[in-house]
C-alpha cells in the first residue's frame, strides 16, 4: 500500500502526531517502545558479547615448566633458534596462495561494507536532461492548442527518493557489515596462525624423517662391522655360515628403512614447497642438513581467558554472533512501515531559449509510505531465522573456545610429557650403544653367540628411533601449544611483511587492515547474550 501526497508547511503538531504514530508498530512488533529508545531507535535486540565456558588454570599449571606470565608469542618460531625455520616462515608468510585469497576475501568484505554505508543515504538520486521531438496526431486536441504537428521539448533536472531509518534497518545492516568484515580481518588471522604452525609442524617431521634415515644408516654401518666379523670367524672356521647369514639379514633390513624415511622425508619437503607457494623442489639444497628443532624446558602460556582475545578463531566467531545479531534488527525492521521522501524538480520548456526562464521550473516533493501487511508469515518467520542464526553463532563461539581450551592442554601435555619420555630415552640410547658394543667385541672374542649381537643391535636401532620420535613429539607439542595459543598473526603488524593485496592495481598490505578488537579478557563472561527475538 503506497500512499503520497504533496508536502505543505510542517506543523510541530505534526512532528508530536508522527512520533506519537511510532507507538503502534513498536506495539505491533517485537521491540518495545523503550527498547526502540534504549538501542538508538532501532529495532531488534542490543548486542552483548556472550559468555564463555573458560577454565581458571591449566590443568598442569603446578608445573614449574609452565609459565603464567603474559606473552603474545607474537614471533613463537624464535624459541627454535633455528635460521631455516625463521627463513621458511617468513617465506610462508610472503608467498602462500591461501593466505592471499583469505586477503582479497577481506577486501571484499570491506567493500561491502562501503555499499552497506551507501545505503543509508538517499538510495536512489538521478539527473537528466533531454531533446525531444514530438510528433502528434490529427485526432489529438493538444495539436489544436499547440498550433502546430511538430514541436520539440527541452528538459532537464534531478531528483531522489529516501527512505528514511526510523526503524535502524540500515544501520543494523551497517552493524552486520561491520561485523562481517571484522570477521574476515579474524580469518585471515586465524589462517596466518595455522600457517605458520603448519609450517613448523612439517619442518620438524621433514628434519624428523631425515633424522630417522641418518640414523639407520648408523646402526647399519654398526651391523657392516658385525657381518665382517662373522665373515672372518666362518672363513677361519670358528662359526657356522647361519652367523654370516644372520648378520647380512640384519644389515639388509636395516638398509631398507633408508629409502623409507627418505621417501617421508620428501613428502614433508612437498607439503612445505605448498605452504610456501612454491612448486615442488628439494629444500635440502637451500637448508642442508640439520637436526630436530628443540627448545627450552619452559613454555609461556599465560592464563586461559587470555585465550579470548588472542585467539583469532575464537575472535571471528563472536564476529559471527555480532553480526548475526545485527541481522535480526535489519529482519525485525520489515515488520514495521516504510516512510520515505521523494522528490523531483527540473526545467522544461519547447524551444531552447526559454529553458532557463523561471516559467520553465517545475517539481514535486512528499513523503510515501509502505508497510508489508500482508505477507502471510514471511517476515515473522524471517525474523525467526535470523535469531535462529544467531543462538547457533553463540554455541558456534562457545564451542569455539571449549576448543580451544582443549587444543592448548593437547599441546602442553604433548609438550610436558614429551620431555620426560625423551629423557628416560637418551638414558636407554646410551646403555643400548654400550651393550651393542661390548657384545660385539665379545662376538669378535668368542665368548657370545651372534644371536645376542643380533638382538642388541635391533634394540638400539629401535630404541635410537624412539628417542628421535620423542624428541619429535616434544618439538611438535611445542608448536600445538603455540598454535593453540593463537599466536604468530600479529607478523602482519610488525616483522615479516605477509602476502600482499592486489586492490585495484596497487599493492595494499594485510598489515594495513584493522587491528582486531581486543577487549580486557575478563570481561568476557560479564554479559549476557541477548534475548531470542519474540516475533
Amino acid at each position: 500500500m503506497v500512499i503520497s501526497e504533496t508536502l505543505r508547511l510542517p506543523l510541530p503538531r505534526r512532528y508530536r502526531s508522527w512520533l506519537l504514530g511510532l507507538a503502534l508498530p513498536l506495539s505491533i512488533g517485537c521491540t518495545t517502545f523503550k527498547e526502540y529508545v534504549h538501542n538508538g531507535f532501532k529495532v531488534g535486540p542490543q548486542y552483548a558479547k556472550p559468555p564463555a565456558p573458560v577454565a581458571e588454570q591449566w590443568i598442569d599449571n603446578a608445573d614449574k615448566r609452565i609459565s603464567p606470565n603474559t606473552d603474545d608469542h607474537r614471533k613463537w618460531w624464535t624459541s627454535f633458534r633455528d635460521p631455516n625455520l625463521d627463513s621458511l616462515i617468513c617465506m610462508a608468510a610472503g608467498q602462500n596462495l591461501s593466505l592471499r585469497e583469505a586477503g582479497f576475501r577481506v577486501l571484499a568484505s570491506r567493500a561491502k561494507l562501503g555499499i552497506v554505508v551507501g545505503e543509508f543515504f538517499p538510495q536512489s538520486q538521478f539527473a537528466n536532461a533531454g531533446f525531444l521531438q514530438y510528433g502528434l496526431s490529427t485526432a489529438v486536441a493538444n495539436r489544436q492548442f499547440i498550433g502546430q504537428a511538430y514541436y520539440p521539448l527541452w528538459n532537464y533536472g534531478a531528483g531522489l527518493a529516501w527512505e528514511l531509518d526510523f526503524w535502524g534497518k540500515y544501520r543494523r545492516a551497517i552493524e552486520a557489515a561491520s561485523s562481517a568484515l571484522d570477521a574476515s580481518v579474524e580469518s585471515y588471522d586465524n589462517m596466518l596462525v595455522i600457517l605458520l604452525g603448519d609450517v613448523a609442524e612439517s619442518y620438524v617431521r621433514m628434519r624428523f624423517f631425515e633424522n630417522q634415515a641418518e640414523i639407520a644408516a648408523s646402526v647399519a654401518q654398526f651391523q657392516k662391522e658385525s657381518l665382517t666379523i662373522a665373515q672372518a670367524r666362518f672363513r677361519g672356521g670358528l662359526t657356522s655360515e647361519v652367523d654370516v647369514d644372520q648378520a647380512q639379514a640384519d644389515l639388509s633390513k636395516t638398509q631398507a628403512e633408508i629409502p623409507h624415511f627418505q621417501a617421508f622425508a620428501r613428502i614433508e619437503n612437498n607439503r612445505l614447497c605448498n605452504l610456501l607457494g612454491i612448486a615442488p623442489e628439494d629444500l635440502e639444497k637451500r637448508l642442508g642438513k640439520g637436526p630436530i628443532p628443540s627448545a627450552g624446558k619452559d613454555v609461556v602460556t599465560g592464563i586461559p581467558a587470555e585465550l579470548l582475545s588472542r585467539r583469532p578463531d575464537v575472535r571471528q566467531a563472536e564476529r559471527q554472533a555480532a553480526e548475526a545479531c545485527a541481522n535480526i534488527g535489519v529482519a525485525t525492521s520489515e515488520l514495521y512501515p516504510h516512510i520515505s521522501i521523494a522528490g523531483n524538480f527540473g526545467w522544461s520548456a519547447l524551444n531552447y531559449g526559454n529553458l532557463y526562464s523561471p516559467e520553465a521550473f517545475g517539481g514535486n516533493i512528499g513523503p510515501s509510505f509502505r508497510w508489508n501487511i500482508f505477507n502471510y508469515g514471511r517476515l515473522v518467520n524471517h525474523v525467526r531465522l535470523q535469531d535462529a542464526n544467531f543462538q547457533a553463532a553463540i554455541a558456534n563461539y562457545q564451542q569455539v573456545v571449549v576448543k580451544a581450551g582443549a587444543e592448548v592442554e593437547d599441546g602442553l601435555v604433548r609438550f610436558l610429557k614429551g620431555q620426560e619420555r625423551a629423557k628416560e630415552l637418551e638414558t636407554a640410547v646410551e646403555a643400548a650403544k654400550k651393550a651393542a658394543t661390548i657384545a660385539q667385541a665379545q662376538y669378535k672374542a668368542g665368548t657370545v653367540d651372534f644371536n645376542r649381537v643380533s638382538l642388541l643391535q635391533e634394540k638400539l636401532l629401535d630404541r635410537q628411533l624412539s628417542l628421535a620420535n620423542a624428541q619429535r613429539a616434544v618439538a611438535d607439542g611445542l608448536v600445538m601449544t603455540y598454535k593453540a595459543l593463537g599466536g604468530g598473526w600479529q607478523i602482519r603488524l610488525d616483522g615479516c611483511k605477509p602476502t600482499p593485496i592486489v586492490e585495484n592495481g596497487s599493492i595494499a598490505q594485510p598489515s594495513d587492515l584493522p587491528k582486531p578488537r581486543r577487549d580486557d579478557p575478563e570481561s568476557e563472561a560479564a554479559p549476557a547474550p541477548p534475548k531470542p527475538a519474540k516475533p
